[in-house]
C-alpha cells in the first residue's frame, strides 16, 4: 500500500536532499573554482621547468634502467629503483656530459666538465650507490667516447691530452688507473679518432677518424698486437657510421652514404675489402636517411632509427632471419633500442606535444610500458600544438622543407608576429621534438617557422653540401625566401618578423641582419659566430680542422672576412639580443663581445646576457629561465607593436 506525502512534507524532503548533496567536501557539478576562471597560460619560466628523461643505459638482465634528467636543476644520472623511484646517482655541480654503463651493469664511466667547458674528465661510478672515483684530472684535455672491455676491468676512450689538437685512443686499467696510448700519431694518424665498436671476443676494435662532418674513414685495431689495418678507401667525402663487427670478426654492418645519391643507408662490408653493399630487402624505404644503427649484445636483433622528414621512426628486426618486428605504437621522436636478454628494449620517446620519457617495449608480446613520467609544471598538455610540415621555393627554385607552428586560434590571412628559427650545425636538422619555448610562443600569439635550409642533414649528401665553403651565403638566401613566403601568404607582415638561432644558427642571425638589414625587426643571437677568422683562431685546437673543412681555411682570409658579419656590423638596424657563455670552447665568448662592441659603437640597439658559469649554450635551469624570460620580453617589445607603430622609420 502506498502513502501520499503532504505538500509541506515533500518540500521539506527536497530541501534536506539538496543540503545533503552540498555538504562540506563535496562540490556540485555546476560549481567552478578560481582554477577554472579564464584562459590559463603560465609564464615562460613555468614552461621552461617542464621536465624530461632520456635513457642512458639498460642492464642485460632488464632490471637496471638508467636515465638522465634535470629535476635537480642540472643534468644528472639516475637509476630507476625496484619501486620505480628515481635514485640520483651523480651530483656534479655542473651536471654530466655522458654516461657509459659497464657490461655487468654495476659500474659506469661518467664524463663531467666544469662550467660548460666540455673538457670532460672521467669518473668511475658505482651504479648502486653513486660512489665515484676520478680517473682523469687534466683540465686542459677532453676525454670521451668510452667503451668498456668485455671483462669490465679496463676501458678504451679517446683524449686530446697529448697536444690539445689530436684525439688519440687510450686504454686504462680501472684496477690501477694506468693508461696507455694504443692508437694514433700526431704526424701520421692525426685528427679526431674515435673507438666505436668492440668485437664479441674483445680482440678487435673498430676506429673512426673524422676528417670533417662529411668525411670519415675506418680502421680495425688488433688489441693484442696493436697492429691496425685500414677498412675503407675513398677519394671523395664519404660517411661511415655506427659500425658493428659481427662475431665472425669479418662482417661489418654499418651506415654509409657511399652510393650514387649520397643518402645514408644500412650497409654491409667485409674486413679486407673496402666494397660497400646496400641490402635491398624492403626493410627500410631507401628514400629515407637512417640516423642510427644498433645490434643487441647477443647479436640477435637489429634496430635502425629512420629519419622520415625530421621524425625519427624506430625499426626492428631479427638479424639472422631478417624478420621484421613490430615497432612501438608511438608517433613522434623515437630513439634508443637497447635490448635485454628477454628481447625487450629501452627507448626514449617525445613528440611536439609530449616531453621526452623512457619507455620499455617488447616486440614479441607487444607490451609497452612507460617507465618515467616527466613533470609538466602544472600545464595541461592539451594546450600544446603540432607543427605542419611544408616547403617553399628559394631563390634558385630549390624546395626548402620547414616546420610551421601556428597559434591555436590563428585566423588564416591575418598577419601575426613571427619568429624564424635558425638551427645550428650547420650539418644539423630542425626536428619537431618537444620544444618548451615554442609551445609558449604559439600560445601567446606568435607563429614560428623553422626551415631546414641547404646544408642541413637528413636530405642526402648533395643537399648537405650546398652551402659548403664558397656557397656559404646561399643558405642565408633560403632564410630570406622564408620571410618572403610568410609575407606573401599573409602569415605575417613587415615589422612583425624576428629571427633567432644558436651556434651556427647564431651566425645565421648575424648574417641575415647584415646582408638584409631591413628584413627583421628583432634578432636573438645565441653563442653565434661573428668573425670567422677569430673564431677559427680561438676555437679549441681539436675542432679547427673540422671547422675549416666546413667554413673555409685560415689560409683564405679574404673569403673568411667576406662571410663574417663583423665587417658589416655598421649596416645593422635590427634590435639585437646576444646570449653567450663565458666558458664556451666551441665559439669563444670573444665573438659575442666583438659584435656587441661594434653595434654599440655604431649606435645600434643591442642588449646582452653573458653567463659566467655556462659554455656553448645554457644548461642550468635557473639560467635557462633567465635567458628565455629575456628572449620573450625582447620579442614582445619589438614585434608586438601597435599597428600605427609598424610604419615608424626603424621598421
Amino acid at each position: 500500500m502506498f502513502h501520499t506525502l503532504s505538500r509541506s512534507t515533500a518540500i521539506l524532503l527536497l530541501i534536506i536532499l539538496a543540503l545533503a548533496a552540498n555538504t562540506p567536501g563535496q562540490t556540485m557539478e555546476s560549481d567552478v573554482t578560481l582554477l577554472d576562471q579564464g584562459k590559463y597560460i603560465p609564464d615562460i619560466a613555468t614552461f621552461m621547468q617542464i621536465g624530461y628523461a632520456q635513457h642512458l643505459g639498460y642492464s642485460w638482465d632488464g632490471k637496471g634502467v638508467f636515465f638522465r634528467t634535470k629535476m635537480s636543476g642540472i643534468t644528472q644520472a639516475y637509476r630507476l629503483t625496484e619501486n620505480a623511484w628515481p635514485y640520483q646517482l651523480t651530483t656534479f655541480e655542473d651536471g654530466i656530459d655522458f654516461f657509459e654503463l659497464s657490461w655487468g651493469g654495476d659500474m659506469a664511466i661518467v664524463g663531467a666538465s666544469v662550467g660548460g667547458s666540455e673538457l670532460s674528465q672521467l669518473f668511475l661510478v658505482d651504479t648502486k650507490t653513486g660512489r665515484k672515483y676520478q680517473l682523469t684530472n687534466n683540465p686542459e684535455a677532453r676525454y670521451r667516447a668510452v667503451i668498456w672491455a668485455k671483462d669490465d676491468r679496463s676501458i678504451i676512450y679517446n683524449s686530446s691530452e697529448e697536444n690539445g689538437r689530436d684525439f688519440h685512443i687510450y686504454r686504462m686499467d680501472i684496477t690501477t688507473g694506468v693508461a696507455t696510448k694504443i692508437f694514433g700519431d700526431s704526424l701520421k694518424l692525426e685528427g679526431s679518432k674515435y673507438p666505436v665498436n668492440l668485437s664479441q671476443d674483445g680482440s678487435k676494435l673498430i676506429i673512426s677518424r673524422w676528417n670533417s662532418n662529411v668525411d670519415v674513414e675506418m680502421f680495425l685495431l688488433d688489441l693484442n698486437t696493436l697492429e691496425h689495418q685500414r677498412l675503407t678507401e675513398d677519394t671523395a667525402n664519404v660517411m661511415y657510421d655506427f659500425p658493428v663487427l659481427m662475431p665472425d670478426n669479418k662482417t661489418i654492418w654499418l651506415l654509409s652514404n657511399a652510393n650514387e645519391d649520397g643518402t645514408t643507408r644500412l650497409a654491409k662490408m667485409k674486413v679486407g675489402s673496402p666494397k660497400i653493399e646496400f641490402p635491398e630487402d624492403g626493410w627500410i624505404d631507401p628514400k629515407w636517411e637512417v640516423d642510427s644503427l644498433g645490434v643487441s649484445r647477443d647479436y640477435k636483433y637489429m634496430t635502425a632509427v629512420v629519419n622520415e622528414d625530421g621524425y625519427f621512426r624506430l625499426k626492428m628486426r631479427e638479424l639472422e632471419s631478417k624478420k621484421e618486428l613490430p615497432s612501438p605504437p608511438l608517433d613522434g621522436q623515437l630513439c634508443g633500442g637497447a635490448f635485454d636478454k628477454n628481447g625487450a628494449c629501452l627507448i626514449s620517446f617525445s613528440g611536439p606535444t609530449r616531453a621526452q620519457d623512457v619507455w620499455r617495449w617488447n616486440p614479441y608480446t607487444e607490451e609497452l610500458q612507460q617507465l618515467t613520467f616527466s613533470n609538466y609544471a602544472g600545464i595541461d598538455r592539451t594546450l600544446f600544438s603540432q607543427p605542419g610540415l611544408m616547403s617553399y621555393k628559394s631563390f634558385d627554385d630549390l624546395d626548402i622543407p620547414a616546420f610551421l607552428y601556428l597559434p591555436p586560434d590563428y585566423e588564416e590571412g591575418k598577419p601575426i608576429p613571427f619568429i624564424v628559427h635558425a638551427h645550428g650545425g650547420p650539418t644539423s636538422q630542425f626536428k619537431p621534438g618537444f620544444i618548451r619555448n615554442i609551445q609558449y610562443l604559439i600560445l601567446n600569439g606568435y607563429g614560428v617557422l623553422a626551415p631546414n635550409p641547404r646544408g642541413s642533414s637528413g636530405y642526402g649528401r648533395e643537399y648537405k653540401a650546398l652551402d659548403d665553403y664558397k656557397l656559404r651565403k646561399n643558405s642565408l638566401k633560403d632564410y630570406k625566401a622564408a620571410v618572403e613566403w610568410l609575407i606573401e601568404t599573409g602569415h605575417s607582415a613587415p615589422g612583425m618578423i624576428g629571427i633567432r638561432g644558436g651556434s651556427y644558427g647564431g651566425y645565421v642571425v648575424l648574417g641575415m641582419i647584415t646582408e638584409y638589414p631591413d628584413l627583421f625587426s628583432a634578432a636573438v643571437d645565441v653563442v653565434g659566430i661573428a668573425n670567422y677568422q677569430t673564431f677559427l683562431e680561438n676555437t679549441k685546437a681539436y675542432r679547427r680542422k673540422n671547422r675549416e673543412a666546413e667554413y673555409g681555411p685560415l689560409t683564405d682570409p679574404e673569403f673568411l672576412a667576406e662571410i663574417s658579419p663583423i665587417h658589416k656590423a655598421h649596416l645593422i638596424k635590427t634590435p639585437l639580443l646576444v646570449v653567450h657563455g663565458e666558458n664556451d670552447t666551441r665559439v669563444p665568448v670573444s665573438e659575442a663581445r666583438q659584435i656587441l662592441k661594434a653595434v654599440t659603437d655604431n649606435g645600434g640597439i643591442v642588449d646582452s646576457l653573458i653567463f659566467s658559469n655556462e659554455g656553448h649554450g645554457v644548461g642550468k635551469t635557473v639560467n635557462v629561465i633567465e635567458e628565455y624570460r629575456r628572449q620573450v620580453a625582447f620579442f614582445d617589445e619589438h614585434l608586438k607593436k601597435a599597428p600605427e607603430d609598424l610604419n615608424t622609420p626603424e621598421n
